[in-house]
């Protein structure tokens, strides 16, 4: 399948996350240059968040009247076609977006009856395109991605996400450490999922997430030929809140490592 061959519902998708992502840059930019005390930083950053789901929300509902939307900003919306959703994140990786790093992007996924069918990933400032439709593989702009081939653990790259939430995080990481592979917190999952899909990670768990944060980048991973669970190993589920994803090959190694 060519890349020019998007689905129509990623191409609205792709111009709903473009369209979003002006006001972030811009304010992106911004930030790198002001001096802000913490509680107007804060509300900055919020005003960003809020204008692109509302962008977002208003180029897809333009388009898809009557489908509802699960947003991580507002309160969800049931429209009167409840089998077909949109999942949103207008930033995901929002510290790094505070702190001037551009590691974070917009991620939109929709569901069908319950079901991921199609994704998307924007990093805005690198302008790195994910997209997937179910059964048409995983893409960055026009190229095809694979999950890597690596299987010994010392040549791997694992990603997880440290929060102050995530309680099981510094176990998980001690055991893990008895094995020899490299560890990076890299601030945002939806972007570590999509770096699975295109190989630049082995694997990627981290606990107490949402869907937003990760429905676009399961699909991804699933369509790039990946392997995704919940990190204890049972069925990774629309409710779960915590994942694992890999190239197939290490998946049991690092589940039996975390299980420990």
């Amino acid at each position: 399948m060519s890349v020019f061959q998007q689905t129509p519902v990623i191409n609205i998708m792709e111009k709903a996350a473009r369209k979003a992502s002006k006001k972030i840059i811009r304010d992106f930019g911004e930030l790198e240059k002001l001096q802000v005390s913490s509680k107007s930083l804060g509300d900055f950053v919020t005003n960003t968040d809020i204008y692109a789901e509302k962008s977002i929300i208003e180029t897809l509902s333009y388009h898809y009247p009557d489908y509802s939307f699960i947003t991580e900003e507002s309160e969800n919306i049931i429209n009167k076609d409840n089998n077909n959703t949109f999942v949103i994140d207008p930033i995901d990786g929002t510290k790094n977006f505070i702190h001037g790093i551009p590691q974070f992007c917009i991620s939109i996924a929709k569901l069908t009856l319950n079901e991921i069918t199609d994704g998307i990933i924007l990093n805005p400032i690198s302008n790195e395109f994910y997209w997937t439709s179910k059964g048409q593989g995983a893409w960055m702009n026009n190229q095809r991605l694979r999950v890597s081939n690596r299987k010994i653990l010392s040549e791997c790259l694992v990603g997880t996400g440290i929060s102050q939430k995530n309680t099981n995080i510094l176990n998980n990481i001690k055991n893990l450490k008895e094995y020899p592979t490299t560890l990076r917190n890299m601030g945002s999952a939806a972007l570590d999922l999509a770096f699975v899909a295109a190989g630049k990670l082995d694997a990627f768990w981290e606990n107490d997430l949402n869907l937003w944060d990760v429905a676009a980048g399961v699909l991804l991973v699933i369509e790039a030929g990946g392997t995704i669970s919940e990190p204890e190993g049972n069925k990774w589920l629309l409710g779960s809140k915590s994942i694992m994803a890999s190239n197939s090959l290490i998946h049991d190694i690092i589940l039996g490592a975390l299980r420990n």
